[in-house]
């Protein structure tokens, strides 16, 4: 039994493999329609989730299987004091799989430790989005067509951001990644993080400026400010429309650059930004349900040595 709490607990090489059956999910969906027909998905969000918690689901019914679980804390007996080691413990009786959610970060570790079943960190507060993550490769991948040689520009909270952390761990193994980090002082990129880049080698910027960077970018990931991260209203209030991604800012990026988001966005992004065919967010979006689907094939052992599903 294998779970996936954080990206680099797949191999590139297995990353490689996941990738390619989501592209081929993705280019012959019928062939997959009833792969995982008798096994059921719990969905565990004790946290709110309009993408990640709906693409899981989308991802095991394309599959055949179906779902059960909870969106938010309240309508679990957490809201009675149960702990996460006991709610898995039940679970793992009633589902094949599992995509837990949870404000605390190592959450989903600890339920993976009592887990019967596969866990799959969907989001563990301010620390890993692994599923994020291998979206968002999947989306460079899928159109930029390879992963590694370029410059990426990670713009907004990059303090709080789980996303941002999760991608760069994941980009670090790849060759010849230059980040430039955009945002104000008061969010920037986590010293560890740093720390790690300068141990490896690998070059980075810190920015303050969006204008300043963006006619270097090959690919721009831009993040919402989380009014959810922040202790006190005011500095939210005062940091939230730090930047956004306008007409006149992307006329100053190059013509093949990629805008990506984790969405949900805010102010950010300008919706005047969504005609741009380089803006690719909302198909970001999709590609999430064919590596999820890929991901619960892989962890339930529902695919053959060749990547194709079991019919």
């Amino acid at each position: 039994m294998r779970h996936l709490m954080n990206p680099l607990d797949f191999t590139v090489e297995e990353l490689d493999k996941l990738f390619d059956l989501a592209d081929d999910i993705k280019a012959n969906p019928a062939k997959y329609a009833h792969a995982c027909e008798g096994k059921k998905l719990a969905t565990c969000f004790y946290e709110p989730s309009t993408r990640t918690r709906l693409s899981f689901e989308a991802a095991m019914l394309n599959l055949g299987g179906q779902v059960l679980g909870f969106s938010d804390a309240t309508s679990s007996s957490a809201s009675k004091g149960e702990s996460v080691s006991d709610t898995i413990r039940v679970i793992s009786g009633y589902a094949d799989i599992c995509a837990m959610r949870h404000p605390k970060e190592g959450a989903p570790m600890v339920a993976a430790e009592r887990s019967g079943i596969p866990v799959i960190n969907a989001g563990d507060g301010g620390h890993q989005h692994p599923t994020q993550t291998l979206t968002d490769l999947l989306t460079i991948r899928a159109l930029k067509g390879r992963l590694g040689s370029f410059t990426i520009g990670l713009c907004g909270d990059l303090k709080f951001g789980r996303t941002v952390h999760s991608l760069i761990n994941a980009l670090i193994r790849y060759p010849n990644i230059h980040f430039i980090f955009i945002s104000p002082p008061e969010l920037k990129v986590p010293d560890y993080i740093t720390d790690l880049l300068c141990e490896k080698g690998i070059t980075y910027e810190e920015v303050i400026r969006l204008e300043d960077s963006i006619a270097q970018l090959d690919l721009l990931y831009m993040t919402r400010v989380q009014r959810e991260r922040f202790f006190n209203e005011e500095d939210y209030v005062r940091l939230k429309d730090f930047y956004i991604l306008n007409k006149e800012k992307m006329s100053l990026a190059k013509d093949d650059m990629l805008v990506l988001h984790p969405l949900p966005r805010v102010n950010e992004i300008s919706v005047e930004v969504d005609d741009d065919p380089r803006a690719v967010y909302f198909k970001q979006a999709q590609y999430g349900v064919y590596v999820r689907m890929a991901l619960i094939l892989t962890l339930l052992a529902t695919v053959d040595e060749s990547g194709n599903g079991i019919q």
